[in-house]
């Protein structure tokens, strides 16, 4: 496995250096869904912009809620504000944000994935760009911007189900049985989020993650096909492109498969979530691969004592090998803005 970190160059980036394989004296920290609903400031912007996708595509409005956590928290990091669904609303499909529901598509079947048309995604996906462009001229030369997408698996789910599920049931029937059209989509979400990963890192982000949200539920074979296989080939376009890119993967709930995704996809970071065992990397992992994680989301709504025991504890687990403090999954909603403030002064080691 090649993450080109051999011989890596310090950038003064506490966050990007990491993710090149430089350990760092503490831990850099950002948050998964930084920016979002408990921040007040978020909400009145997202008020604002009215419809989510349109905030998403308003770069004024999206740089400004990807800065908005930075001024708040001295995280090491802003990941830009956008969506994982932008791509399958550039591909065509009908993609709607309800509130108190999430994101609603139109489903595909064959026919659908047969019309869906990759021809003008990265014009669709322009304004996206625009707000990496300006998040850069305003964000602070030692703070890492971090650009992302859904890994093709993930974003399957949703254009085939409609919607979020427990169990991703009806992607999966539908790969088992219409193989060549599921493959025909898989190819096509490889293609485009790899194009639109080479724009973001050319737009001006440092890194990227690809979020498998929804690794979990699947067999091995399953696992193998049509998680690590389109995550390695994304890894590799992306590379073609960008020689040596630092690129996260997050695979959710991968569990046992979580070292051969590792091993096979190329990763530069390995996001861990928060039900994986501290003692997981050092047992498994080579202690060149850098990890991001793994605070359970739950422990920063509660707080106090246990939250600030188990952050140690996690750092303390990962100190042997370069590593970002993160949660093992998004920040939600009713979480307290002090727990966010005292754990990052934890992580930084100022208590």
């Amino acid at each position: 496995m090649d993450r080109q970190i051999s011989s890596p160059q310090a950038t003064g980036k506490p966050l990007l250096d990491t993710a090149l394989g430089i350990k760092q004296p503490t831990p850099p920290i950002w948050i998964m869904r930084q920016a979002g609903r408990y921040l007040p400031e978020y909400r009145q912007v997202r008020e604002k912009a009215g419809g989510f996708l349109n905030l998403c595509y308003t770069p004024t409005m999206a740089a400004e809620v990807t800065l908005q956590p930075l001024r708040r928290f001295d995280l090491d990091a802003a990941i830009l504000f956008s969506d994982i669904l932008v791509i399958p609303d550039a591909l065509g499909q009908t993609v709607r944000f309800a509130e108190g529901e999430g994101p609603i598509l139109e489903p595909l079947d064959p026919a659908g994935i047969a019309a869906l048309d990759p021809t003008n995604a990265l014009e669709k996906l322009s304004p996206v760009l625009e707000t990496i462009d300006r998040v850069k001229l305003a964000l602070s030369p030692n703070k890492t911007l971090i650009g992302f997408c859904g890994a093709p698996w993930t974003v399957a789910t949703y254009m085939l189900g409609g919607r979020g599920s427990s169990d991703q049931a009806k992607a999966r029937i539908f790969a088992l049985e219409h193989p060549e059209a599921f493959s025909a989509l898989i190819d096509m979400l490889v293609e485009v989020s790899a194009q639109y990963l080479v724009a973001q890192f050319r737009a001006g982000a440092d890194i990227v993650q690809i979020f498998e949200s929804w690794a979990l539920n699947l067999d091995e074979e399953f696992f193998a096909a049509y998680v690590i296989e389109p995550n390695r080939r994304l890894v590799e376009r992306v590379r073609e492109f960008i020689p040596g890119a630092p690129i996260t993967g997050f695979p959710r709930g991968a569990a046992g498969m979580l070292k051969t995704y590792a091993e096979q996809t190329g990763v530069s970071v390995l996001g861990l979530d928060y039900a994986l065992p501290l003692g997981f990397a050092s047992d498994t992992l080579p202690k060149s691969l850098p990890v991001q994680g793994n605070l359970d989301p739950l422990r920063l709504v509660a707080g106090g004592q246990q939250m600030e025991d188990r952050a140690r504890k996690i750092i303390a687990a990962f100190a042997d090998r370069p590593h970002i403090f993160n949660l093992g999954h998004g920040i939600v909603p009713q979480t307290p803005i002090e727990n966010v403030a005292r754990l990052v002064d934890l992580v930084h080691g100022r208590v």
